[in-house]
C-alpha cells in the first residue's frame, strides 16, 4: 500500500501543478478582462488588499510573534521588489495579448538563477550558463526586436519578471528567518502598504462589478499559490516543471476563444524553448541532488 502511494505522488504533483496553472490563467483571464479603465497600481492594490482579507488569520499571529533579527529589512525590500513587478504586471497585462505575458513570464526562473550566483554565490556552471543562454534565446523569439516596434507594455513585463524574481531571492534568504505562513503573509501586507500611495495618486471610481471580479483574482491567485505549493512538496521540481508549459497553451487558447487574439507562432516558440531550458536544467539538478543524497545514504 505504501509503495503505492509513494508511486502516485508524481501523479499528485502534476494535478496539483495543473490547477495551480489554472488558476493562474484565470487570474490572467479576469486582469485582461478587467483592461485599462482602471489605473494598474490601483487594480493591483485592491487584488492584494483582498488577499490581506483573506490572509487575516496568518498575519495577526506573525505581527504578534515578532521577527527574528534581520528578518523585518529583507520582508521590506521583498515588499519593495514585489510591488515594483506587480504594476509591472497588471500594466502588461491590460495591454498585451495573455499568451505574450505568459511567455515573456516565463524569464522569472532564469532571472532568479543569474540572481542567486551573484547575490549567494551559487554555482554557475557551463550547463546552468547554457539553459540561461537558451532560455534568453527563447525571450528573443518572443520579443523579436527589430522584426516589429516594442511597446512600453512589453518593457513593463520584463520590468515585472525581474521584480519577481528578486522578490524570490529575497523569500529564499528569508526562508532560514521565517516560517512559510509568515512569508506569504508578510508579502501580502507589505506589498498592500507599498501600493497605496501609488493607487491614491490616481484613484479612479470603482464599480461593484470591478471590485467583484478583483476579489476573485485576489482569490485565484491564492489558490494557484497553494495547489503550487501543494505540488513542490509532493513531487520533485523535475516532475512539476515541465507541467508548467500548459499555462502557455491556455493562455492561448484563452485569447483566441476569449478575446479574439490570434495565435503568435513565435510566442509559442520562444515559450517552448525558454520552458525546455528550465526543465531540461531543473532535471539536471534534481538528479544530481538524489544521487547526493544516495551517497550521504550509503556512508
Amino acid at each position: 500500500m505504501m509503495e503505492r502511494d509513494l508511486e502516485m505522488r508524481p501523479v499528485q504533483g502534476v494535478l496539483w501543478m495543473l490547477a495551480s496553472g489554472l488558476s493562474f490563467v484565470g487570474v490572467n483571464a479576469l486582469v485582461r478582462w478587467l483592461g485599462t479603465d482602471l489605473p494598474a497600481a490601483q487594480s493591483a492594490f485592491l487584488r492584494f488588499a483582498f488577499g490581506v482579507v483573506f490572509l487575516i488569520p496568518t498575519i495577526l499571529p506573525v505581527l504578534r510573534a515578532g521577527f527574528a533579527p534581520g528578518a523585518l529589512p529583507l520582508f521590506l525590500g521583498r515588499g519593495v521588489a514585489h510591488t515594483a513587478a506587480v504594476i509591472f504586471w497588471f500594466y502588461a497585462m491590460a495591454r498585451l495579448p495573455v499568451a505574450e505575458v505568459t511567455a515573456i513570464g516565463y524569464l522569472n526562473p532564469i532571472l532568479v538563477t543569474l540572481g542567486a550566483a551573484l547575490l549567494f554565490g551559487e554555482r554557475l556552471g557551463l550547463r546552468r550558463m547554457l539553459a540561461v543562454a537558451v532560455a534568453i534565446l527563447g525571450a528573443v523569439i518572443v520579443l523579436r526586436p527589430g522584426l516589429r516596434d516594442l511597446s512600453l507594455a512589453h518593457l513593463s513585463q520584463v520590468c515585472a519578471a525581474s521584480g519577481f524574481a528578486a522578490s524570490y531571492l529575497f523569500a529564499k534568504r528569508l526562508s532560514g528567518l521565517a516560517s512559510a505562513g509568515a512569508i506569504v503573509a508578510m508579502l501580502s501586507l507589505c506589498v498592500t502598504l507599498g501600493l497605496l500611495p501609488f493607487a491614491l495618486l490616481n484613484w479612479q471610481p470603482v464599480t461593484l462589478v470591478q471590485l467583484g471580479a478583483l476579489a476573485v483574482v485576489a482569490l485565484c491567485a491564492t489558490t494557484g499559490h497553494y495547489c503550487m505549493s501543494r505540488a513542490f512538496a509532493v513531487a520533485p521540481m523535475a516532475v512539476t516543471q515541465p507541467v508548467t508549459f500548459l499555462q502557455l497553451v491556455w493562455a492561448t487558447l484563452l485569447g483566441l476563444l476569449v478575446f479574439g487574439e490570434g495565435i503568435d507562432g513565435f510566442v509559442l516558440l520562444g515559450g517552448a524553448i525558454i520552458i525546455t531550458a528550465i526543465s531540461a536544467n531543473t532535471w539536471r539538478e534534481a538528479r544530481l541532488r538524489r544521487r547526493a543524497d544516495e551517497v550521504a545514504a550509503a556512508l
